[in-house]
């Protein structure tokens, strides 16, 4: 049978995961949440640009709740705990993209995701593209190292078509250069690395004495046009942020993210656009991995080549959906095992 699932929230991942659940052959989807007022009432396929699916989006969450789903697909842009709590309590299991991996970065906010999964007889699950799928990567590599002395995972983009100043101005995009206040916001901004860091620590077996932020940043030298919003010259239009697990004093875990915007940064740092997963041991393991538009992809706009990146962020939670119903009530990790597999993604081929 298949598996039953509400998508919750349709922007920009909400939309990859919509068309992703229809064409699934173990998914159904029989819910939608609805964020925005103008949405409700509207057929979830025509939210996420497909045919109609039949099911209508609401912003009714106990009507939601009542269909009694397997698995929530949970997008919004932010963790939003209290909504959160009552999806898992209520015993739907959830998989989400909304910067949520272990739940130690919301402070006091995991002991009541993992309460209200104790309650409700449900798991939750978080990944995404980095964190998520970056860090299964380390932890496969590392597993045909006899020594690991440190991993390091960097992510490097110039994000000037991208458009979403909700997401990056708290990150410190748009201040002031000499803003006392910038490490403060991108320790913020950035605080799902904590758990990421944390999970590669739980695949290590190493409990770190601290887990801190580091962070530098770039200013243009001058106005910059975004679109939707501008950086006037003097302020911040690089990001680059660490986040370290140590022991001793010694970084076991780094994960870097070096974002920039436009041609006129100071200083300008040279940008290797993809991610670089490295573990430094016996043997040192690099892998570079560059994403690319299929042959057939037809793009003709920024948006289009940036659903690419949605579909990255949404399928890693897709296809941990069985993997997650079958979990035991809890919070749940790439280190639970075992892994999601990408079953039923293969177009004209009859399973087994």
């Amino acid at each position: 049978m298949a598996y039953r699932v509400v998508q919750w929230t349709t922007g920009n991942v909400g939309k990859q995961s919509v068309k992703a659940i229809t064409a699934h052959p173990d998914l159904e989807l029989v819910g939608c949440y609805a964020w925005s007022p103008d949405k409700v009432g509207r057929d979830a396929g025509e939210l996420s640009g497909i045919a109609p699916t039949g099911v209508l989006a609401t912003n009714d969450v106990d009507a939601l709740l009542a269909l009694k789903p397997d698995c929530v697909v949970y997008n919004p842009m932010w963790v939003d705990v209290d909504e959160m709590v009552r999806i898992l309590e209520a015993g739907a299991n959830m998989v989400t993209t909304a910067a949520f991996v272990t739940g130690h970065s919301l402070g006091d906010g995991r002991r009541r995701v993992a309460e209200a999964c104790e309650r409700g007889g449900a798991s939750v699950f978080g990944t995404g593209i980095n964190p998520g799928f970056a860090e299964v990567i380390a932890m496969v590599s590392a597993g045909v190292c006899d020594r690991v002395d440190k991993i390091t995972i960097t992510e490097s983009a110039d994000t000037t078509g991208y458009d979403s100043p909700a997401t990056e101005l708290p990150v410190g995009f748009a201040r002031p250069i000499d803003d006392p206040e910038l490490p403060s916001m991108t320790a913020k901004g950035t605080a799902v690395f904590e758990d990421a860091v944390r999970l590669l620590g739980d695949a290590l077996g190493v409990e770190f004495d601290e887990v801190v932020c580091e962070a530098e940043y770039a200013q243009t030298t001058e106005d910059l046009d975004l679109g939707s919003w501008k950086i006037p010259a003097g302020c911040v239009a690089g990001v680059a942020a660490s986040w370290h697990g140590k022991v001793g004093g010694r970084s076991i875990v780094e994960l870097r993210v070096k974002w920039k915007k436009g041609q006129t940064l100071e200083p300008d740092w040279p940008i290797d656009f993809g991610y670089r997963i490295e573990v430094d041991g016996r043997p040192t393991i690099h892998t570079k991995l560059d994403i690319l538009p299929p042959p057939d992809f037809e793009g003709t706009t920024f948006e289009d080549f940036m659903a690419l990146g949605m579909i990255l962020t949404a399928m890693p939670a897709i296809n941990a959906i069985p993997t997650v119903v079958a979990a035991p009530p809890g919070i749940v990790t790439y280190t639970d095992g075992p892994l999601p597999l990408p079953r039923g993604l293969v177009p004209g081929v009859d399973r087994s």
